[in-house]
């Protein structure tokens, strides 16, 4: 954990904690973050912390205060039983009055630029969304949100963006319930619903059962498209990515080169599985097997390129002349001199500035036939004659399909 409990002074007079997580710039857009049920617990804090490094001057309130402070459960046994009899017990109405509260503090203290987002998840779900009509709040994210349904009466009143991720075997929201709130909200250009079909209720929460990486994965980046237009922080991932593959490919420089990452970055070669996760094992891939295992005249030719909120997607044409053992795209095989042009797509994550994944893909065949180690001999499986595809869409389709009409 990064952050640390401050207090916060309640309209009523009362007085709670709130757990803060400050970016590495020291200051930028607030966030707050609405618990489950089961209090401000380390996964909360872990939220917090992620989204701190996203650039958010974060603050996660302890809602339960009023019954008792400092609840931090976990999510079994007598634990859950506790939570749900606090879920039971909390009076929404006055929860909504200290998450008034926590906003007023945040967008009063130094370090936040004013502008402040909801992010809820659960009961925190819910109330996310009624911070979008009670709270003044920038924007409001809803991770399976429960009962939802019982307040759309308020719906209309809601004056900022708000997206919700609904988790499609989730028990606790209904399929029925999902659909109230979308036609709740219908026609209304700036909410957005997302349903995540093979995830469970909790599908973010990384140490409980339900986790579900692919859907925990994409809402985050949906999430992050919608904070950045309404709160900002914007980062250039365009001139990152070019730094990044500038320190790889033209300085050559391993420092440099891990500079543009997070500490806990991977990078994974999809074909050949080459890479390395976490700051130890990626330097010594990026030293001892990638940077060295370059080839004196590797080019790379953009072909596209598509930038979303925290990714950077390229389509590129790789080329280079094999002068050297590439253990990294072609372990084993010593130098063969000859030329290769081969399409390679670089999927490329990013958190709070840096570089967090690349996931790298290239048509490995392709490659093999090139260096004349694969013999199509009839196989689905082409050449050089990919990149030409790939650079003339007017050459001849479906060579490979014998019955394709002339």
């Amino acid at each position: 954990m990064t952050g640390k409990m401050i207090p916060i002074v309640a309209n009523d007079g009362g007085k709670f904690s709130a757990y803060l997580a400050l970016p590495p710039a020291g200051k930028g857009p607030g966030l707050i973050v609405l618990q489950e049920i089961f209090g401000v617990n380390r996964h909360i804090r872990d939220v917090a912390d992620h989204y701190a490094e996203e650039g958010y001057v974060v603050l996660a309130p302890d809602l339960f205060w009023r019954m008792q402070p400092g609840v931090q459960l976990g999510y079994t046994g007598q634990d859950s039983q506790q939570a749900l009899g606090f879920y039971q017990r909390f009076d929404v109405d006055q929860g909504m009055k200290d998450i008034a509260d926590t906003v007023r503090t945040l967008r009063g203290m130094h370090e936040c630029d004013g502008k402040v987002g909801a992010l809820g998840f659960c009961l925190g779900g819910k109330l996310a969304y009624l911070a979008a009509i009670r709270c003044e709040v920038n924007a409001a994210i809803s991770y399976y949100g429960v009962a939802i349904e019982q307040n759309l009466d308020e719906a209309r009143k809601s004056k900022c963006p708000i997206l919700f991720h609904f988790a499609g075997k989730d028990r606790f929201v209904t399929g029925a319930a999902r659909e109230q709130v979308r036609k709740a909200l219908a026609g209304r250009d700036d909410a957005e619903f997302y349903l995540y079909p093979d995830a469970d209720h909790a599908f973010n929460r990384r140490d409980g059962d339900s986790f579900h990486a692919s859907a925990a994965s994409l809402a985050q980046s949906r999430t992050l498209a919608v904070l950045h237009r309404a709160l900002g922080p914007r980062y250039d991932l365009n001139a990152l990515w070019d730094a990044h593959t500038g320190d790889e490919f033209d300085i050559r420089d391993v420092d440099q080169t891990m500079a543009t990452m997070v500490k806990d970055a991977y990078v994974n070669h999809i074909p050949t599985m080459t890479g390395g996760t976490g700051y130890k094992n990626l330097h010594a891939f990026y030293k001892n097997h990638f940077i060295p295992g370059l080839p004196k005249d590797v080019k790379i030719t953009p072909v596209s390129r598509t930038i979303g909120s925290d990714r950077v997607v390229d389509e590129l044409l790789f080329s280079f002349t094999h002068d050297i053992e590439i253990d990294w795209m072609l372990p084993g095989v010593p130098p063969t001199g000859r030329h290769v042009d081969i399409p390679l797509i670089a999927v490329v994550q990013f958190r709070g500035g840096k570089i967090y994944n690349e996931h790298i893909y290239w048509d490995q065949a392709s490659a093999l036939i090139q260096v004349g180690l694969l013999k199509p001999n009839g196989l689905p499986i082409v050449g050089i004659d990919a990149t030409r595809k790939l650079l003339d869409e007017t050459l001849p389709s479906n060579t490979l399909i014998k019955t394709a009409s002339k």
